[in-house]
C-alpha cells in the first residue's frame, strides 16, 4: 500500500502531530469525501505501508520527529514557487525561510527523496513569463544538490476556485508562451543537475525537453523500497495523471494555507469551521465520529513482489 499524505490538505504543515499519533496507534480512519457516512479504517503497519508520499508547501513541523518514521520508507513532494502572499497567503517568505527548510529536510533524508514542485504555473500582470523565468532560476540555483527532480504543471481553473481567483485576473497563456517558459525551465533544470517532468498536463512539452511524469512514481517508489511493486494506475485521479494507486489519508476543506488556486477548499470560512473539530487524539482528521457512521476495516496489502537485485 502507498499512503498519500496528502493531496487534500497540507498535512505535514498543519497536522503532523496528529499523524505521528496515528503512527504510534498503528491505524487511522478516513471519511469518504463522496459518501460521508462511509469510513475506512487503515492499518499503518510498516509491513503493509510500502511507502508514504508527503505533499507540502512547508513541512518544517515534521522535522523534529522524523526519527519516529524510521520503520517506514517515504519521500516528500515539496512545493516551492515564486508566488507572494497574494497567491499563497499562508506560506512564509520563500527566499528568507522556505529555501532553508527544503535544504534542511534534504540534509536529513537525502536529495533522492526530495521532489521539488513548481506548480501550478499561472500568469497575470504580476506573474509574467519573465517573472517565472527569473523565479524558477533563482530557486533552482538555491536547491542545486538538494534535489534531483522538479515537477511543473500549469494551473487548471476549477469551478470551485474561479471566485477565489477572480481578483487575480488570470491570463490564458498561448501555446507559444507555455513552450517558451517550458524550454527555459528545462535548460535551467539541466544546468542545476535536475530532471524535469510535467504533472497531468494535456499539452505535450517534449519538444521543450520535458516528459510527462508521475508524482506517485512507480520507478521512484521501487528505488526507495528496493522492491518491484505490483500496483495499478490510480483511477481516481485526472485522466492525464500517471500516478500509482494510493490511499489518501487527508480531508478536504482543512488546509489553512488558503492558496488562491487550491481546489481542496470550498471557502476560507468553511475551512475554519471544519478545523474546529481537529483533535490530535482522534482517529480521523478534523471529523468526529457519529452514530450514523459505518466503519469498515480495509483489507490492504503490500504491493511488493520481491526484492530488487543490486547487480
Amino acid at each position: 500500500m502507498i499512503l498519500s499524505a496528502s493531496r487534500r490538505t497540507d498535512l505535514p504543515d498543519h497536522y503532523s502531530d496528529w499523524f505521528y499519533e496515528r503512527i504510534k496507534e498503528g491505524s487511522l480512519c478516513v471519511r469518504n469525501p463522496f459518501r460521508p457516512d462511509q469510513i475506512s479504517k487503515i492499518d499503518l503497519s510498516p509491513e503493509i505501508v510500502d511507502c508514504i508520499v508527503f505533499w507540502s508547501k512547508n513541512p518544517e513541523n515534521m522535522l523534529p520527529r522524523l526519527s519516529e518514521l524510521d520503520a517506514y520508507k517515504y519521500y516528500f513532494q515539496f512545493t516551492l514557487t515564486g508566488y507572494g502572499r497574494d497567491i499563497e497567503p499562508g506560506i512564509p517568505h520563500k527566499r528568507k525561510h522556505m529555501l532553508s527548510v527544503f535544504r534542511t529536510l534534504s540534509d536529513k533524508i537525502g536529495p533522492d527523496r526530495m521532489i521539488w514542485r513548481y506548480d501550478p504555473i499561472l500568469f497575470n500582470e504580476t506573474y509574467t513569463l519573465p517573472y517565472h523565468q527569473k523565479a524558477f532560476q533563482e530557486i533552482a540555483r538555491g536547491l542545486e544538490g538538494y534535489t534531483h527532480k522538479v515537477t511543473i504543471s500549469f494551473v487548471d481553473l476549477y469551478t470551485k476556485t474561479k471566485s477565489r481567483m477572480g481578483p487575480l485576473k488570470i491570463l490564458s497563456p498561448s501555446q507559444e508562451m507555455i513552450l517558451c517558459l517550458a524550454s527555459h525551465m528545462s535548460e535551467t533544470a539541466a544546468a542545476h543537475q535536475m530532471e524535469i517532468v510535467s504533472c497531468a498536463e494535456q499539452i505535450d512539452l517534449q519538444e521543450a525537453g520535458i516528459k510527462h511524469g508521475s508524482c506517485i512514481d512507480k520507478r521512484l517508489l521501487e528505488k526507495i523500497t528496493g522492491s518491484r511493486l505490483n500496483g495499478r494506475k490510480d483511477k481516481n485521479q485526472r485522466q492525464g495523471c500517471g500516478c500509482l494507486e494510493s490511499i489518501d489519508i487527508g480531508a478536504y476543506n482543512t488546509c489553512p494555507n488558503n492558496c488562491r488556486y487550491c481546489y481542496a477548499n470550498v471557502s476560507d470560512v468553511y475551512e475554519q469551521s471544519i478545523r474546529k473539530s481537529y483533535d490530535i487524539h482522534s482517529p480521523m482528521l478534523c471529523s468526529p465520529l457519529t452514530e450514523h457512521d459505518r466503519i469498515t476495516e480495509k483489507h490492504l496489502r503490500s504491493l511488493k513482489i520481491d526484492q530488487l537485485s543490486l547487480f
